[in-house]
């Protein structure tokens, strides 16, 4: 039988560790391989969604784009309603403003005219007071202190 050297034994190693090294290394790449294809799929699926969801929301921005200028015209109509209301509100005023105070003051002066006037309305029968030197003397006493000074 034949010995076998040292330099065999230690080729045999290196022979040994190359094959596990090289199946370690075929394994890791067919993980690899497998993962770029997920990651192939999921960004193909993924494009394929977001296209539409894309074109979706551009026709979205757009409808709303239209809306915006729709509310817009609507609000600068509105202003110029208001602009309008206010002129005619001052020229209704300034119209029939001044002629309407004068025939409500004649109406009321007719009436106090044609109803007559009552006694508290008549000047200088109302319960006024007097200041004598500082002093404030009722009605009634001036009443009586006129009476005494014609007596």
């Amino acid at each position: 039988m034949r010995t076998v050297s040292g330099g065999e034994v230690a080729g045999i190693l290196v022979a040994v560790f190359w094959a596990v090294l090289v199946s370690f290394l075929a394994v890791a790449l067919a993980r690899v391989a497998q993962t770029l294809k997920a990651t192939t799929k999921l960004v193909a699926d993924v494009t394929d969604q977001a296209v539409p969801l894309l074109a979706d929301a551009s026709q979205a921005v757009r409808s709303a784009q239209t809306q915006i200028d729709r509310v817009d015209a609507i609000a600068t109509d509105v202003q110029e309603v208001t602009s309008n209301a206010s002129a005619l509100s001052t020229t209704v005023a300034s119209t029939f403003g001044g002629p309407l105070v004068k025939v409500a003051a004649f109406g009321y002066g007719v009436r106090r005219a044609l109803g007559g006037r009552k006694e508290e309305d008549v000047p200088g029968n109302s319960a006024r007071r007097t200041v004598i030197m500082g002093r404030t003397v009722p009605a009634a006493r001036r009443k009586r202190n006129l009476r005494g000074k014609r007596d």
